[in-house]
Formats: structure tokens, sequence, C-alpha cells
């Protein structure tokens, strides 16, 4: 606590709207209740030292037990996407080719078709043409008799 012989009032200015004043306050002694340097810690015995680097190793290997649980995890998770991935890859692919197999049958069924109807179109003119020449052989044997 501070004594009157520890502070010092000095007025530095008086006004009607009021006093200013500067306030010095003596240094303190180095003897003061406050020590400067930290208190002295107690000696530490080895056995807690001992204690004190096991559970600091124990820490550790948590530590790195935790790391590697969650790498591992992200590994599995990778594969799992992975896996998923090639999965649905292989989907498409299999309704790609199915798809391209159904146009392929229904192109070939429509040519099938085509085809046959272009046959029977020539067989039918075919057989016009030959009743046509049948025809005309007749008119020239009966205008020739």
């Amino acid at each position: 606590m501070a004594t009157s012989e520890d502070i010092q009032v000095k007025e530095l200015d008086k006004r009607a709207s009021g006093q200013a004043f500067e306030v010095i306050l003596a240094t303190p002694d180095t003897k003061s209740d406050f020590p400067l340097s930290p208190p002295k810690k107690k000696d530490v015995s080895l056995e807690e030292i001992q204690r004190k680097l096991d559970a600091a190793e124990e820490r550790r290997k948590n530590h790195e037990a935790e790391v590697l649980k969650q790498l591992a995890e992200k590994r599995e998770h990778e594969k799992e996407v992975l896996q998923k991935a090639m999965e649905e890859n292989n989907n498409f692919s299999k309704m790609a080719e199915e798809k391209l197999n159904q146009k392929m049958e229904a192109n070939k069924e429509n040519r099938t078709a085509l085809m046959a109807a272009m046959n029977e179109k020539f067989k039918e003119k075919d057989k016009r043409s030959e009743e046509v020449r049948k025809n005309k052989e007749t008119k020239e044997g009966t205008s020739e008799d």
C-alpha cells in the first residue's frame, strides 16, 4: 500500500471549469512484497520425471494411433469410392452395349424386311414382265396365222 511519502501531487492548471493535477508515485523498493524473479521451483524427483515422460510417451502413442486410424478410414473411404465408380462405369458400359445391340438388331430386322419387300417387288415385276412377254408372244402368234 502506498503511503503519503510515496505520492507527490502537483497542481498543473486551475480554471473555472475544474482543476488538473499530476500524481507522481515514488519508485518502489526492490525489497517489496512482489519479488521480480519467479519463485523457485521445488526439486523434482526422478520418479516424477519418469512419470511425466511416460505420460508424454502415452500421449504421443495415442496421437499416433489416432492419426493412423484416420488414415485407415480415409483409405477405406477411397476404396469404397473407387469401387462405386468402377461399378457405375461397368453398369454404364453394359447399358451402352445393350442399347447398341438393340439398335443393331433393329437395323438388321429393318434391313431384312426391306430386302424381303424388294425381293417381293422384283418377283412381282418379273411375273408382270413374264405375263407381258406371254401376251406379246400370243398376239404375235395369232397375228401371224
